[in-house]
């Protein structure tokens, strides 16, 4: 089931989940303007890409999803779910308004 969360609680729920995979959908110029640690970039707009890596990830792991605005994330978070995906949880504001570190 897809989440939408404030930033400190979807940040707290990243830290206490050891599954955890954070998943940038944000275009590739987009992510070499930096990323949060560990994300996965995977420009939500390459609909074959897309729809390719999502048969590979692991549906029982969980993902935290974010996009400039939150916009794109809350798409991918609704695909993940429609795909058999159960844990997502969409970053409210997306990375405009992050205010961690980012690499």
């Amino acid at each position: 089931m897809k989440k939408t969360l404030l930033q400190e609680d979807w940040k707290e729920l990243l830290f206490k989940t050891p599954n955890a995979v954070v998943l940038d959908v944000r275009t590739e110029d987009e992510c070499a303007d930096g990323v949060i640690e560990n994300a996965v970039c995977l420009d939500f707009f390459q609909k074959e890409k897309v729809l390719q890596e999502i048969e590979k990830m692991d549906k029982d792991k969980e993902y935290f999803v974010y996009c400039r605005s939150g916009n794109r994330s809350g798409m991918m978070c609704e695909l993940l779910n429609s795909k058999g995906f159960k844990n997502t949880y969409n970053l409210k504001g997306g990375i405009m308004q992050w205010n961690g570190k980012l690499v």
